[in-house]
This record gives C-alpha cells, structure tokens and sequence, in this order.
C-alpha cells in the first residue's frame, strides 16, 4: 500500500479500558518477590469514622458529606446504595447527581483494615459491574478479607445518571461509518457524523455533560470516602482509574491513604500524545502477538513475526477497500470495525487465539469472528443493545479531560507520525481530535505534572508490554507523585494486578494489607 492511500478514521477513539478477562488464579505458599531495593514499612491505615462535612469549606458541601447511604443486599453478597453529589461543584445547591455504589463488606470483620474503593478504567467503566463479576477478579481473598471492597459508577457512566448519545441502531452505524478525512469532502463527512453524536450526547445529558471531567469525579472520590467512613483514601485504579486516583492526589494530598495504580495513564500527556504513544504500544503488542504465533499450536498465520504482522495487516487494509460479509447483510465489519476487533485481542495473552481464527476466517471473506471481536469490545449484546455506555462516557469525559488541535494542518502532520510509529494502526487512529473539536462544552482539565506534596507514597504499576496504557505511562506518574514507588511486571498485556503473577499480587497485597511499600526499582518477571 503507498503512503498517499488513507484508512477510514475510527469513529471512537481508542479507550484505554480495563479489557474484560477471566482469570483463574490459584493459591501458593511463598510467591515470588519483586527484585529491587528494600522494602518500606508504611503506618496502618487509619479506620476512624469521619466527621459530617469535614472536607467542606463550603457548608453547603456539609450535607453530601454527611449522608448515610442506605445500604440494601442487591444479590451475590453485595450491598448497593446511591451517593448524591452536585452536578456542578462550584454550584452545589443546584441539580444533583447519584453515584450508583456497591460494596462486598470484609470477610474477616475482626481484621476489617477499613474501605478499599475501586475503579476498573474506561473512561465509563462500570465499577459496580467490576464487582459483581466476583471481587476474585478485582482484589485477592487477602484484601477482600482485610477491606470493605467498594466499586462505584463514576458521573455519567454505567448507573449514575449515564450519558446516552444515539438511539442503538444508530450507535451501531456510527461505530462502524467510514471516512476520508484526509480530503475535503471526507473531512466535512466525518465532522457532520460527529456533531450529530454530540448532539445526541447533549440533548441526553443536559448540564451534566459539562461536568463529566475526572476533576468532578475526583471531588465525588473524596465524598465517597466520607461516606463509607474513612478519614483516608485506600483506593485501586486500574487503567483511566489511575488518573482518577492521580487527580484526587492532587486535588486531597492530606487524605491519600494507600493508592495501587495500576496501567497507568500520565496526566501531563496532551490529546496528542496520548494516541501516539497508544498508537506505538499497540503496534508492539501486535508484535509480541506475531512473535508467539509460530511457536502456538493453533495459530497457522505464518513461520515469522513479520509474516504475521502482514497478513493482520492485509486484513485490515481489505475491510478498508471491501468491508467483509457477516450473517446480517446490514452489518458488515468496515474498517473500524474491523480495527476494533484486532484491537481486542491484544489486551490479554489470553485472547490471542481469538484473533488467529478471525484472521484466518476474514482472509476467506467471513467478517463474523471480527465483528464479535469488536462488538465484544464495545458492549454489544447479540440482542442489539449495548451492556454499558462505556464508549460514550468515553468521549465524553476525554474531550473534558484534553483538549484538541483539530486544525487540518494539526491533524495531517498528527496523521503522518501515527504512520510511522504504528504502520499497522496509525491510519485508523488519525484525525481523531475532530470528535472533540466539535464537542457541545469546552475542556474544564488542562494536562500537566500532578503534584500530591504531603501524600502518602502510592504504588504504581506498569507492565513493561502494555497495549493501552503504555509502560513509559507509569514511569513518568511514578517520578509525578513524591513518595511513591514503580513495581514494574516484565509482561504482556493491559495491567498486572490479578493478571496471574503470583509476583505481582504479592507486592501489591503487601502494600494494602501490610503497609509493605516494594524497594527502588522493584521488577518482577513472573
């Protein structure tokens, strides 16, 4: 294919979600410990109750954090509730929003250490679904023994008050709709397609919508801590939930408890670094892909890295010349469709597989395995509606978050590295700033270093070969936040916590149940 030719954009950009991934990890006695320099021993947590109000300089801020939630059984051992907090925190006696909270009490209460709040990415991941998918795939039996583990919807997103941009039909055809923006008419295509989604997301969401931000969740993080009676915040993020934690940091140095941030996002990224170095991590996670395949029974794309990367590479290039059959005629996978499906498998070592049949049944012109892929990635249930809102959330809090250069000299030199860093992806990662250029409300975050002086050391975590959060990612949070330390976990895939290193799990369980902070240059391989 020559440099002039274009891929059709993908119409949402990629999300850095946590990918959905059952894993079975299994109890041993002495795991293997992280290499690096001593360990530090942190104070134990503190479990007093706090006081009605105690963070509101406002008294109108006394009334959020003095509520009682109540709190009733919503099955599998979980206790659900909703947290109010203002729309507008500058304007708290105006329009209030519910925080949809559920929470699995500790299994030991007479070693309960307090509250661990979770966050499980997105942008829009539902906390609550992250729970009741079982804790074992969030926190160890040592943590859920020692910890009330309580996941919650951030504004916006999953039960609290979601934003809810197209009708689904539509969503469907926006997600798969292909354009050229490289060229006038495409360009003017591609910006009609994406103010009509944020009209949608605007009629829907009203005044929420300007108030979607990760600083506003980050004030609705501190008012949950109040509530479920903690003086500081223990809290793991996962993926986006690491620059939610990094942000309530900055914003609540003096109530940071014991942070694990694990995949992390760097707040000082701009729109435009964040997809080019995403647009590398992937290129090199479908390279570690195309290493395994000739070594894997099973997977038959070639007897060379290089082999296999092109034959991925041929299938993404035909659904952008002649988008590939499926069952349904209405629904065949173009070429972000066909994007997000490869896209999925990378999150996980354990969904590789996945993509060798979809490649092999797309080269013989059968688009379905991809378009499970990609549906799958999405939230789509074969019934035709969406589990979640999480794409829309997805835009909606990043386009807060960063703002955009969408100047069409911005976005062709943006177009023109994208190639070059991921000759794979990059085409179908450019001239994305146009979805937020024509967003209904202005960005409320400028990115820049976080600074949490004062704060207790977090962990971050960072996994050397990581898809959407990139390894260099954690490295620059960890030398942002005074104190804290990097676990490092030489592997492959999106995070490393209840990944299925034993090393790991260690480390991290160490530090919430023993105030066990890992050594300078801790790295585990296994």
């Amino acid at each position: 294919m020559s440099g002039t030719q274009r891929a059709p954009r993908a119409r949402l950009a990629l999300a850095s979600l946590l990918a959905a991934a059952a894993v079975v990890v299994t109890g041993c006695s002495g795991p293997p410990q992280p290499s690096g320099g001593a360990p530090t021993t942190l104070p134990a947590p503190s479990t007093g109750v706090s006081a009605p109000g105690e963070a509101a300089s406002d008294p109108a801020l006394a009334r959020f954090y003095g509520q009682s939630p109540a709190w009733a059984d919503c099955g599998g051992g979980l206790e659900c509730a909703t947290v109010q907090v203002p729309v507008d925190w500058s304007a708290p006696d105006r329009d209030e929003v519910g925080i949809a909270v559920a929470r699995q009490p500790a299994t030991d209460s007479s070693e309960r250490l307090g509250a661990l709040l979770v966050n499980p990415g997105g942008p829009g991941a539902s906390g609550v679904a992250w729970l009741r998918g079982g804790s074992q795939a969030v926190v160890s039996d040592a943590v859920a023994a020692r910890y009330d583990v309580v996941g919650f919807d951030p504004r916006g997103t999953g039960a609290s008050q979601p934003v809810d941009c197209l009708p689904d039909a539509e969503f469907d055809a926006y997600r798969a709709a292909t354009s050229d923006a490289s060229t006038p008419e495409g360009l003017a295509e591609a910006t009609a397609q994406d103010e009509a989604f944020a009209q949608g997301c605007e009629v829907d969401a009203g005044l929420l919508l300007g108030h979607l931000g990760t600083v506003d969740a980050a004030r609705d993080l501190d008012v949950l801590r109040a509530v479920v009676g903690s003086e500081h915040l223990d809290y793991l993020g996962k993926s986006y939930g690491t620059m939610l934690g990094a942000v309530y940091a900055q914003e609540f140095p003096q109530r940071v408890g014991r942070l694990v941030l694990d995949g992390a996002l760097d707040p000082a990224s701009s729109s435009s670094d964040v997809t080019l170095v995403q647009a590398q991590g992937l290129e090199q996670a479908l390279r570690a892909y195309a290493a395994d395949c000739p070594q894997r029974s099973g997977c038959e794309l070639g007897d060379t890295a290089d082999a296999v990367v092109e034959r991925v590479r041929a299938v993404l290039d035909g659904a952008r010349e002649r988008p590939l059959a499926t069952s349904d005629p209405a629904r065949p996978v173009t070429a972000p469709l066909a994007f997000q499906g490869v896209v999925a498998t990378l999150y996980n070592q354990t969904s590789w597989p996945y993509l060798d049949r979809a490649t092999a049944a797309a080269e013989s012109g059968d688009g379905a395995p991809l378009l499970q892929l990609a549906d799958a990635y999405a939230g789509r249930l074969p019934s035709g509606q969406y589990s979640s809102n999480l794409l829309e959330a997805f835009t909606a809090v990043n386009c807060l978050d960063r703002p955009v250069d969408a100047s069409p000299e911005a976005m062709a030199a943006e177009a023109a590295q994208l190639e070059q860093r991921s000759p794979t992806f990059g085409r179908s990662l450019s001239y994305g700033a146009l979805q937020c250029s024509v967003w209904p409300v202005a960005p409320t975050r400028t990115p820049g270093p976080v600074s949490a002086e004062g704060a207790a050391p977090s962990l971050v975590v960072g996994t050397t070969n990581d898809p959407a959060t990139p390894y260099v990612w954690a490295q620059s949070l960890a030398a942002q936040l005074s104190g804290s330390r990097l676990l490092t976990w030489q592997g492959e895939g999106h995070t490393a916590y209840r990944r299925g290193s034993a090393c790991v799990d260690a480390a991290v369980d160490g530090y919430l149940v023993d105030g066990v902070l890992p050594g300078q240059g801790a790295t585990c391989s296994s």
